[in-house]
């Protein structure tokens, strides 16, 4: 598992040193050409700001993508019989009580037309005989 950055990408983590002396004035004998080594040129400046920019959006890319799944499973979860108002959840409920109860009705109903017309062959009939 990798270390967990507790900077920015790009940073350089805060050290418990004491700071740097201040640097000696620049004397007019000091060439242009030199200078010192912590202090940048201002393409290199505008490089790293242009880097931390695109890192910067890559983040909060990754950011809104997650965010974005987070709200869609939250909203996939929503859709389940057992969320939402209780008039809501006891529509969907009755939606199926009334269903099944058709379903019932239905398979009873054709069962007592079966016995009956079996009534009518076997005994009134006498068509069938056991």
């Amino acid at each position: 598992m990798a270390k967990r950055q507790r900077t920015r990408p790009g940073r350089r983590p805060q050290s418990n040193r004491p700071s740097r002396p201040a640097a000696a004035p620049v004397t007019p004998a000091a060439s242009p050409s030199t200078r010192p080594s912590a202090s940048l040129s201002a393409a290199e400046e505008a490089r790293a700001a242009e880097i931390e920019a695109q890192i910067v959006a890559e983040e909060r890319a990754a950011t809104a993508s997650r965010d974005r799944s987070r709200d869609r499973r939250r909203a996939d979860a929503g859709r389940t019989r057992d969320s939402g108002p209780i008039e809501l959840r006891a529509e969907q409920e009755y939606a199926y009580v009334v269903r099944d109860v058709r379903r019932i009705v239905r398979v009873g109903g054709s069962l007592l037309v079966v016995l009956a017309a079996l009534f009518v062959l076997i005994d009134v009939l006498g068509i069938i005989k056991l």
